[in-house]
């Protein structure tokens, strides 16, 4: 195995954590899998070849770590285990692991739900309270959430979305009672304590991906109630990186608006594709400039990049609600531009 320990997987850490705890142990952890992970491990452990002492020695020395914050989190909840951790590890081996922990914490209830046709889920979940439902989305993939969003009445669209961009950690006893209901509905196996959170990037990749009429009765919404909170997920809604989702002619549209400072500026920590998106669509003259522009400027702040990529970002955003670009991948029938 020549493989670092930085660039091992999930699955091949724990293929090594099996083989290092032994048959018995490891018969008993492989009997709790579904099919598909089981085969997935199964298949890693077999192709296990001489895996050097001090990354088994990391592997195990992990696991302990994440077991100590999973008791951590039965005595008191997440924020009681960060705070252990920090105090055991150290605040930056405590972030990492309590994020590990909180994204591998899929509940059996909520995971079932992502092999469920949406059509299914709006029929079982529309008559629920708002806060049922939105906890429910967090739990479910962009698309799959996007596609039941759509399907709501619009009212409790809105409702919903601002449920999910305002919500907190929610209680294991909470989460147990909602995914009793989805088990039972939906006859599913046992249950895992779980906290879960939505917030704004949440509700911002859904919204992504819903149709752009239900994306603006939503936003519309909640810009009335909380504005601040609005710009925020409109912000998180479209990053610098996703030009790249401008056909041709939008992007043209949108140089128009562009200073060519704040465009040189912003390009100077963007991606190749992104500066090749540009390039593109600009004469070989101004693109010549671009660049030198960008030469003369030297090394800045990445605040003042950052900066200049945002105001590129909200010129988007309005060309797009204007009906004057188009972002390809977006849900619902696209617009064509006259």
């Amino acid at each position: 195995m020549t493989a670092k320990y930085e660039e091992l997987t999930n699955t091949q850490k724990a293929a090594i954590a099996l083989i290092a705890f032994g048959g018995d142990v490891s018969a008993e952890v492989l009997k709790g899998l579904n099919d598909t992970d089981l085969e997935k491990l199964t298949i890693e452990i077999a192709n296990m070849r001489d895996v050097p002492s001090d990354i088994e020695d990391k592997v195990i020395e992990e696991c302990h770590e994440i077991f100590m914050a999973r008791e951590y989190i039965s005595q008191g909840g997440i924020d009681y285990a960060r705070e252990i951790l920090e105090k055991a590890v150290g605040k930056t081996r405590a972030t990492g692991l309590m994020n590990k922990l909180e994204s591998s914490l899929i509940t059996s209830g909520f995971n079932l739900l992502k092999s469920i046709d949406p059509k299914q889920l709006v029929q079982f979940i529309q008559n629920e309270h708002p806060q049922t439902i939105s906890l429910i989305l967090t739990q479910l993939t962009p698309n799959q959430s996007s596609a039941i969003l759509s399907e709501l009445p619009p009212e409790l669209q809105s409702e919903v979305a601002i449920r999910i961009a305002t919500m907190e950690k929610i209680s294991p006893e909470i989460v147990k009672q909602i995914e009793s209901t989805l088990e039972a509905h939906f006859a599913t196996s046992a249950m895992r304590d779980l906290s879960v959170s939505g917030g704004a990037k949440a509700i911002a990749d859904i919204l992504n991906l819903v149709e752009t009429s239900s994306e603006k009765n939503i936003l519309q919404t909640l810009d009335a109630e909380n504005s601040e909170l609005a710009a925020e997920i409109k912000n998180m809604m479209f990053v610098f990186d996703d030009l790249i989702l401008l056909d041709d002619r939008s992007v043209q549209r949108l140089l128009k608006e562009v200073e060519t400072k704040d465009l040189s500026i912003a390009l100077k920590a963007a991606s190749d594709e992104v500066k090749n998106k540009i390039y593109s669509n600009v004469s070989e003259r101004v693109s010549v400039m671009i660049k030198e522009e960008m030469e003369f400027m030297g090394p800045m702040r990445l605040s003042d990049v950052e900066a200049a990529q945002q105001r590129i970002v909200e010129s988007i955003r309005r060309l797009e609600e204007e009906g004057q670009i188009v972002i390809s991948g977006r849900g619902g029938k696209e617009d064509i531009v006259v």
